[in-house]
């Protein structure tokens, strides 16, 4: 269980790092699950995990300003930062949850924060790609 000083927070039983993003170094495709994780439980190899599983937080862990209903069991998304891009991983088997309080006026936030800085925000829903762009409401 990966547990981040600055926040005090821990993944728990959350293994949805496991299950949404691509992971070519294992193989795996978006929004299945690693042949290595068992839901809820964890990493069957966890002691030797890549390096790039080691090295992965998500923005929840690390960012002590993420609200708490950002955690990625309850909100059903993984926020990650890569360069410029915020990048957003919703559930597939939630795909309106970014679009319910209070993750949308969050996102509009985080897509303005990140537009003066020059970064812009990317959330992906299954096959779905969506630029969040300030003061854009959600598609129906």
């Amino acid at each position: 269980m990966e547990t981040v000083g600055k926040t005090a927070r821990s993944c728990g039983t959350c293994t949805l790092c496991c299950r949404l993003p691509e992971i070519a170094a294992l193989d795996k495709p978006p929004d299945a699950w690693c042949r290595h994780c068992s839901e809820g439980q964890g990493c069957a190899i966890y002691i030797d995990r890549p390096q790039l599983c080691r090295d992965f937080l998500c923005l929840w862990m690390t960012d002590p300003g993420v609200p708490e209903a950002w955690q990625p069991l309850t909100s059903k998304m993984l926020v990650y930062e890569q360069g410029p891009q915020l990048t957003v991983l919703v559930d597939p088997d939630h795909p309106d949850a970014w679009k319910q309080a209070p993750f949308l006026s969050d996102l509009d936030s985080w897509a303005r924060a990140a537009q003066a800085r020059g970064h812009y925000v990317i959330l992906f829903c299954g096959d779905d790609v969506t630029k969040i762009e300030p003061g854009v409401t959600a598609p129906a």
